[in-house]
């Protein structure tokens, strides 16, 4: 949703107070790059992934007793932190799934927008699925 031209011009004063108050801060701000933080993140949770793995195959080698089950699990507990961790930052810095989420069934409808070749709008797959199902026992087929 586009800002209107009052809140256009409130936003420019306020970035000039800004500038005029604090201009590194405003400098530093102005030139992160959130794409090149995410970027970080995925590098340094593939390390943390690369760890957890030689975590995981030290506590296979070692021939310790319950302590190398412990050490496994705690190497795969690592892999699997640093792969959601990379996820979330790849989710963030691609956007995906930065739109909110509709729910109910005109959210769902009103989102596909398609069309089947009666001209009707297109449901969910449960939709379709309960309507073919009393076509069938109407005897509609």
């Amino acid at each position: 949703m586009p800002l209107s031209e009052h809140e256009q011009r409130m936003l420019e004063q306020i970035e000039q107070q800004l500038y005029a108050e604090d201009p590194k801060f405003a400098h530093a701000v102005r030139s992160t790059n959130p794409q090149i933080h995410y970027k970080r993140r995925i590098v340094k949770s593939a390390v943390g992934f690369v760890v957890g793995v030689g975590v995981l195959m030290a506590g296979l080698v070692i021939n310790a007793g319950a302590a190398t089950i412990a050490i496994s699990v705690a190497g795969f507990l690592l892999m699997l932190a640093s792969s959601l961790w990379a996820l979330t930052s790849w989710k963030r810095m691609a956007g995906i799934g930065d739109e909110p989420v509709r729910q109910g069934r005109q959210g769902r409808q009103g989102r596909s927008g398609r069309q089947n070749r009666q001209g009707r709008p297109k449901g969910t797959f449960m939709e379709r699925m309960e309507e073919r199902w009393r076509r069938r026992t109407e005897g509609d087929l």
